[in-house]
């Protein structure tokens, strides 16, 4: 078995100025998101990737195909497993207000078609893989997904509570890396690295009363 490092990255910031409906259910990057993607590709531009995988919404697309012009010859893949799903139908007894009102949104088909396509992400990318390249180098693998994904598979890979993926946040183009040899279980290398962005374009997606 190879060793696999996955780097997670949470989609850049999203354009909400763009209206959203029926027609339009999601929307691409704001000119400051196409930056921090844009930089994340730089700064892995170094690095010897297999392949980058990304969610079907725009966002992540977006930023995938920014990231891809720092990777040549690296494909990409679109993916339903790195979409954005609820992750786990967490039982709300005994959590506090704000997150039972965040759990209560979701729908009953919600509550049972994420949790089986993220067990489907955990099984393809949360472990070592059969080969990879010669003289023992690790399988690099990006995946350009969303905050409720990074927080499920760092989660699992400390092995936590099943609730504990709740109230972990991703900023938008953080880098979050785990590294799976079969020596041992998961390492948790980086979260939210944003080495890459200037402070300007650091803090995007998290909660509102967060200071960067």
């Amino acid at each position: 078995m190879v060793t696999r490092l996955l780097y997670l990255t949470r989609h850049a910031e999203q354009d909400l100025s763009e209206p959203s409906g029926p027609g339009e259910p999601d929307t691409g990057l704001s000119e400051r998101g196409r930056r921090q993607a844009t930089l994340l590709g730089e700064r892995l531009r170094a690095r010897r990737f297999a392949a980058v995988h990304h969610g079907p919404l725009r966002r992540a697309a977006q930023t995938a195909e920014l990231v891809a012009k720092s990777l040549p010859d690296v494909p990409v893949y679109e993916t339903e497993l790195a979409g954005d799903h609820l992750p786990h139908d967490t039982d709300p007894a005994g959590l506090p207000p704000a997150y039972v009102e965040f759990l209560t949104q979701f729908s009953a088909a919600e509550r049972v078609d994420g949790p089986r396509v993220t067990a489907d992400a955990v099984r393809r990318f949360a472990g070592p893989v059969a080969e990879g390249p010669a003289g023992g180098e690790p399988v690099r693998e990006l995946v350009v997904t969303h905050s409720f994904l990074i927080a499920w598979l760092v989660r699992h890979a400390l092995d936590a509570p099943e609730c504990r993926w709740l109230g972990m946040n991703s900023h938008n183009a953080a880098l979050t890396v785990i590294r799976y040899s079969a020596a041992g279980p998961p390492s948790l290398i980086a979260v939210n690295d944003v080495a890459h962005l200037p402070p300007e374009l650091r803090g995007t997606g998290l909660p509102p009363d967060y200071l960067v």
